[in-house]
């Protein structure tokens, strides 16, 4: 009888150890759609496959990307995603949670928060159901600006996402949270704004202030497969044992590797130092490590050699194709010409934002005028930025645009100066008044 005892005891224990231990939960985005933005819908594939290779369960991984790649007319591999050179397919099994026009900040927003009833009858339904016990793991991949990353339609602020993370810490959605962000100037959507005492570690691609990077082009798909700092983070999971690997340590790994800009940390350092890769990316392998050569290993290095800012993505792509094609060809014209009008889109865009700024100079502050245009400043007034920058997109044009993004900066300027989104927005009105609204494609 004691030992019938003893050992429902011991079962009890084992059941009461294994809910305590909790679960693993994760949410990967890719905010943007079209091939020239291969790259993305990629790296959000192949952060599944790590996962679900790791034991994370299908009900606790949920994927938001566009889904306009495996049938892709320009796919020559129909049905086929890669995110190395001559990879292997990462598209297969992956959920279809959100797809096309449900790829929105708002319902990443509640996803995040676990909002079951928002969520019904749009995609699969699948929210973070996680809680107090549970680790939760969070990567985005797409453009980025000041103070914002994109989504296909829309954008999503700094100030809602930290709004957003502190209402999961108040919700006890989650026991600790890893955030990994691929994005130009990813770093302002947490420097400054993340606690460091809420249980959560972040990385992000690049500072405040500068590009992200894109790498391996394949010629044969006219694209580029990822993105630096992404595929050497998940190269990294990949190779290592990260049951042993702390979250510092593959910080450490993908930023030695990520030459072209500087990645960051932010939040919780410690518990970066203290926590291994696995508690977030999972710990189960189905079959055996797959570790790296050290030629394996410089080969990947001297690929990712050959990098484009993400700002001069489809420039660098349509110069590759341009040279690749036939001489006097019908293809190469067509390639002329588009190559043409994207360079002119660009320089519109920027003579529109540029404008903008010189038109609220008008009114006052005149003194700021050049400062405004040419440094950086830190974004601190949010709502200013917000407010200027949603006009700039309901007047002007789709503020996704990455060429659009990269000069955002200049509006938050006009905000750090002293200016109140009124003027600012009078000036839009002004300059795009007269152009009316542009639609240019990206």
């Amino acid at each position: 009888m004691r030992l019938q005892l003893f050992a429902a005891s011991i079962a009890l224990l084992a059941v009461i150890g294994t809910a305590s231990a909790g679960q693993n939960w994760a949410v990967l985005v890719a905010g943007s759609n079209g091939w020239y933005n291969y790259r993305h819908q990629s790296d959000v594939c192949h952060a599944y496959q790590i996962l679900h290779k790791n034991g994370i369960p299908d009900s606790n991984i949920i994927v938001m990307m566009y889904d306009d790649l495996a049938k892709n007319k320009q796919n020559p591999t129909p049905g086929i995603i890669i995110n190395h050179p001559n990879g292997q397919d990462v598209y297969k099994g992956v959920p279809h949670d959100y797809t096309g026009n449900t790829v929105t900040p708002k319902n990443f927003i509640n996803v995040l928060l676990g909002k079951k009833d928002a969520m019904k009858g749009v995609g699969s339904g699948k929210v973070l159901e996680s809680g107090p016990d549970d680790n939760v793991f969070i990567y985005f991949t797409d453009h980025g600006a000041t103070g914002l990353v994109a989504f296909p339609t829309g954008v999503l602020y700094a100030k809602d996402l930290n709004k957003t993370i502190a209402q999961m810490n108040e919700e006890k959605k989650y026991k600790e949270m890893v955030i990994y962000i691929e994005a130009c100037e990813s770093g302002s959507m947490l420097e400054g704004l993340l606690p460091d005492n809420i249980n959560i570690y972040a990385t992000t691609a690049s500072n405040a202030e500068e590009s992200s990077y894109a790498c391996y082009y394949d010629s044969k798909r006219q694209t580029y497969l990822g993105d630096l700092y992404s595929v050497n983070w998940m190269e990294d999971s990949d190779a290592e044992d990260i049951g042993k690997e702390t979250l510092f340590k593959q910080f450490q790994v993908t930023k030695q590797k990520t030459t072209e800009s500087h990645v960051m940390q932010y939040g919780d350092l410690n518990l970066g130092a203290q926590h291994t890769v696995s508690e977030f990316q999972g710990t189960t392998r189905n079959g055996k490590q797959q570790s790296v050569s050290p030629v394996v290993d410089r080969m990947n290095t001297l690929l990712k050699r050959e990098t484009a800012a993400t700002v001069d993505v489809r420039i660098s792509i349509l110069s590759k194709r341009l040279a690749a094609s036939p001489v006097n060809s019908e293809e190469r014209l067509s390639i002329e010409r588009e190559l043409a009008h994207t360079v002119r889109q660009r320089t519109i865009i920027s003579s529109t934002i540029d404008s903008i700024a010189k038109k609220s100079f008008e009114v006052n502050r005149s003194a700021y005028a050049d400062l405004v245009t040419s440094q950086r400043m830190k974004l601190t007034q949010h709502d200013c930025y917000k407010d200027a920058t949603q006009r700039i997109h309901d007047k002007c044009f789709d503020i996704q645009n990455e060429f659009v993004l990269n000069k955002l900066w200049i509006v938050a300027n006009l905000c750090e100066v002293g200016f109140h989104s009124f003027t600012i927005n009078n000036a839009v009105d002004a300059v795009c008044g007269v152009l009316g609204r542009q639609q240019f494609e990206y």
